[in-house]
């Protein structure tokens, strides 16, 4: 029967090299936006090495000089007292777990603070770039950071109360020269090229990504020096679980008296899953627009094989009317009509994965962990596009064939 088969899809192969080339334009459009999901699924259910459940964000303005209660002449100390007063409050409130202030650092931020970072024992070679998270010791509690030696979040705080800083992610290089940083802890590191004062690494955090759809993970979190409190703003808290319902209007019915500190005044509390779904709205209508792209892709492959496969079995009724007569089932038809399908897909999918590897090596699909392209990751994809693709076969050629068994020799062959 194959070699049948085989020969009838060669003695046809104009409407046979139509339907082919389709496939293998499907096959490789489909096989990016496969690509595309299967990178973004990775990356999501990777873990973010931060926690912002219970996690809420809280906004202060300034009073102007109309308001009665406004303090002229507000100096630098005056503003770093401010900031220390309200922090404290935030701390002191019993339904806190934690509270923190610090600037450009907390999880899904889009304004970054970057440094370098390099150590006296190693060569220049080894310099990078990473993120600089400064904050107060409060931070690692309220974002639930830990260190790959079991670190807590107690107990990270408690080094940066010393002064020492906490690295995330592969600092020193890539692949197989790379330096652990984990290997480092306790030395001393310098930042952003001042060769003057030295920091040392106490502790070496699980990689804390840049947001759900990210991988970026390299970042160095160093204590918020004092002389900083009076222009940062960003005040972050963690509630206790039992204690997290209400939270934005319990805070803000404090915003004129409790969280009413010197010329500052709390306008607006923030929860930390509006701030990360505004930070990743692109993502999410990337998503969408790939959602509806695959959509209408199998849709299309739905209704072109829909459509020929229609057409041919009407060209088809003498045939297949010859192989009821003989004793072919419905089901040994079914087969056969599919089988040309799968056949036709089988023959262009080595075409379409050099394709794929092609698209992948000079990066034009989805960057994952470092890398546009890998054999596995391509071949993968491919073989869930392929897999997608045959559903879709087996989809379109259903109803005909349906009708195909349904052909009742006799009426057919009459003429014959």
């Amino acid at each position: 029967m194959k070699r049948k088969l085989l020969k009838q899809i060669r003695s046809e192969w104009r409407s046979n090299l139509w339907m082919s080339l389709e496939l293998l334009v499907v096959s490789v459009v489909l096989w990016y936006v496969v690509d595309y999901f299967y990178a973004t699924w990775y990356i999501y259910t990777e873990p973010k090495g931060f926690d912002t459940e219970h996690c809420y964000r809280l906004s202060f303005g300034h009073i102007t000089d109309k308001n009665p209660d406004y303090i002229p002449d507000q100096q630098k100390d005056d503003l770093i007292k401010t900031n220390e007063e309200i922090l404290r409050r935030m701390e002191q409130l019993p339904f806190v777990e934690a509270a923190s202030l610090s600037q450009n650092s907390f999880p899904y931020n889009g304004s970054n603070s970057g440094t370098y970072i390099f150590n006296d024992s190693l060569s220049s070679s080894t310099l990078n770039y990473l993120l600089r998270r400064i904050a107060t010791p409060g931070f690692p509690k309220v974002f639930r950071y830990e260190g790959i030696r079991g670190e807590t979040p107690e107990e990270i705080s408690e080094l940066m109360v010393k002064g020492e800083i906490i690295l995330s992610g592969p600092v020193f290089g890539t692949g197989d020269d790379r330096l652990l940083p984990e290997a480092h802890i306790g030395e001393d590191f310098h930042l952003d090229g001042d060769t003057i004062h030295s920091y040392r690494l106490g502790a070496v955090l699980k990689d804390v990504r840049y947001g759900d759809f990210m991988d970026w993970n390299t970042s160095v979190l160093i204590n918020l020096p004092h002389s900083w409190m009076s222009w940062s703003d960003e005040f972050c808290l963690r509630v206790r679980p039992e204690e997290d319902h209400d939270i934005p209007e319990r805070l803000m019915e404090m915003a004129n008296g409790y969280f009413h500190v010197g010329n500052r005044v709390l306008v607006n509390v923030i929860p930390f899953t509006d701030t990360r779904d505004r930070f990743q709205q692109n993502n999410y209508d990337t998503i969408r627009d790939m959602v509806v792209m695959m959509g209408f892709l199998l849709l299309n492959i739905f209704l072109g094989l829909f459509g020929t496969f229609w057409f041919r079995t009407q060209q088809r009724a003498q045939e297949i009317a010859v192989r009821k007569s003989m004793g072919a089932t419905p089901a040994d038809i079914f087969r056969r009509l599919i089988t040309e399908g799968i056949v036709l897909l089988s023959i262009v999918t080595p075409l379409a994965f050099g394709i794929d590897c092609l698209l992948a090596y000079m990066e034009y699909n989805t960057y994952l962990m470092g890398s546009y392209f890998s054999v596995p990751r391509v071949l993968l994809c491919a073989a869930v596009t392929f897999g997608l693709i045959t559903l879709m076969i087996i989809a379109g050629v259903f109803f005909p064939a349906r009708r195909a068994q349904k052909i009742d020799p006799a009426i057919v062959l009459k003429d014959e």
